[in-house]
């Protein structure tokens, strides 16, 4: 199986957020962006393994800017770090200003997706080879991130997280 790289699975949608999407404030609702976040990321994981697809685990989102009723908005996401068989995506948001139609990044989001065969049972998936800065510092800090979610999940002890005891014994 050859690797692949980030761009390989890069996901970009783009949609209009309309009134019935908004809350009383007319941003849209945080629900929403998470249904389309995921959906971006289904898509990058589909892409990146070639097959079926399930959402394992949303293990950050960043609600750090609102989006406006009637704002274009666009997902890009893109694997940051595959495990035999999982994956780790990056969904970075951006709004554009109607106006000017420059970019404004609102929200950030890291899901997990695992290939599965036609029964449901998890199959390996291609390895990634990061290219550019950011790609790597994501791949970097994917393997931290998957060892402290082990452990808040009661299926990996602190002792055990050699990347994460790394962090701290420096």
């Amino acid at each position: 199986m050859d690797a692949k790289t980030p761009k390989d699975s890069l996901t970009i949608l783009t949609d209009l957020v309309l009134p019935g999407e908004t809350n009383y404030l007319d941003n849209l609702f945080g629900g929403e962006l998470l249904a389309r976040m995921d959906r971006a990321c289904s898509i990058t994981a589909r892409r990146h393994s070639r097959r079926i697809v399930v959402t394992a685990s949303v293990n950050h989102v960043a609600f750090n800017k609102t989006v406006p009723v009637g704002s274009v908005v666009n997902i890009e996401a893109k694997v940051s770090r595959a495990f035999s068989s999982s994956m780790e995506i990056f969904a970075d948001v951006w709004i554009e200003d109607r106006q000017s139609g420059q970019r404004t990044k609102v929200n950030e989001g890291i899901y997990t997706f695992v290939a599965v065969d036609e029964t449901g049972k998890p199959v390996k998936v291609p390895q990634i080879v990061p290219e550019t800065d950011l790609e790597k510092e994501r791949y970097d800090g994917a393997l931290r991130r998957k060892q402290l979610s082990l452990i808040l999940a009661g299926k990996m002890q602190p002792n055990e997280a050699t990347e994460l005891k790394a962090l701290f014994s420096e």
